[in-house]
């Protein structure tokens, strides 16, 4: 049997012939850019995130530029990042023209620590802080960061890119955050058929300077009052998530499944698998699993010599990537992005995958030696 790491093609009975016939009538009526579709799209991301401001945008960097811009982000301000995340997070920093300072993550965790971010701000005094929510769980110190920013009049923005459909103490993630952004990349958990991504908010003022970014800075039709992006969300994409929208839970929870059957049925030791913190669903975008980095490659062989698909999110630590050479301000680390990085390892796991796949994954692993 052949297990592909992710299949993006697997949708709904009629989910096909639904985005196809609203397609076409997009096709009739020649709204392209804009327009009724994206209107209605935004209102159901709004309420599905419980969120005061949601709207879209051309892909997941514009967001988070447009989220530093919008939340007063300005040229050579400092902004401190997670030191594993994915390469968007340090180059967006770069993009509007402040300055990253990467802060290194647990080992036991993932992600950032209150801790650790308390460090940098004191270290860095730094304008912003991005703290990201990586394999479809949330950073378990979320509520504490949260308040800690606002104590220290840091700005947070939450990169929620793997994140869409987490829950935080039984509520939405993106509910009460300042700001955070997503990513509607096909391989997301709410994929678009191309590029496109989000912004959310429950300030009036971020969400109204946010709206004009995304739209060449306007203020009125030819008058622009800022250097904005042409990141305008198009009516496919906007057609394509909408309908996604509508079968999202169903989606999410049979990759939760997927997930916790990995980690209660997969017994062999050469494998840690990393659950999301006790007041944190996932919503099983991503299996997680740490091996030692010496054992990883052959492992990886054996995944491959059996037909499996596999992945390593992250293969990198952003202070140790060639691109930040220049670029960025300073780093705390103890090494752990890093070692996190050669000995991540992920399964297989995308929406309704069958028992049989499931089950071929699990003995194949627990066969290995």
């Amino acid at each position: 049997m052949k297990v592909p790491f992710i299949d993006i093609l697997r949708y709904e009975k009629n989910f096909y012939e639904t985005v196809s016939e609203k397609t076409s009538a997009l096709l009739k009526n020649g709204h392209f850019v804009g327009g009724p579709i994206v209107g209605e799209f935004e209102s159901a991301l709004k309420n599905y995130t419980q969120t005061e401001f949601a709207m879209g945008c051309a892909n997941g960097t514009d967001a988070i530029q447009v989220a530093l811009r919008a939340a007063g982000v300005q040229k050579d301000d400092k902004v401190i990042i997670p030191d594993m995340t994915f390469w968007a997070t340090f180059e967006a920093v770069v993009n509007v023209g402040a300055i990253p300072y990467t802060v290194d993550v647990s080992k036991e965790t993932l992600h950032l620590t209150t801790s650790a971010v308390k460090e940098a701000i004191e270290k860095f005094n730094p304008k912003a802080a991005i703290i990201v929510h990586l394999y479809g769980w949330a950073c378990p110190d979320t509520a504490e960061i949260r308040k800690l920013c606002q104590d220290k009049g840091v700005v947070l923005i939450e990169d929620c890119a793997q994140a869409i459909g987490v829950k935080l103490n039984n509520e939405s993630l993106l509910s009460h955050a300042f700001v955070a952004t997503t990513s509607f990349y096909p391989a997301k958990v709410l994929g678009a058929s191309g590029d496109a991504g989000g912004i959310f908010t429950k300030s009036s003022q971020v969400a109204q300077t946010a709206q004009k970014l995304i739209n060449h800075g306007r203020t009125s039709h030819y008058e622009h009052g800022f250097i904005g992006w042409n990141s305008r969300l198009g009516a496919y994409e906007a057609n394509f998530l909408n309908e996604s929208l509508k079968h999202l839970e169903a989606r999410l929870d049979s990759r939760r499944v997927v997930c916790e059957q990995y980690r209660t049925k997969i017994k062999n030791p050469a494998l840690k698998f990393i659950a999301p913190a006790s007041h944190v669903k996932e919503n099983g975008y991503l299996s997680v699993a740490l091996m030692t980095p010496e054992s990883r490659p052959a492992f990886i062989e054996y995944l491959k010599k059996h037909d499996i698909g596999y992945g390593t999110v992250y293969p990198g630590a952003m202070s140790e990537q060639p691109g930040a050479t220049g670029h960025i301000g300073g780093k705390i680390s103890q090494g752990n992005a890093d070692w996190i990085a050669k000995s991540v390892i992920n399964l297989p796991c995308f929406a309704y995958m069958t028992q049989e796949e499931v089950d071929f994954v699990i003995s194949t692993v627990n066969n290995y030696k």
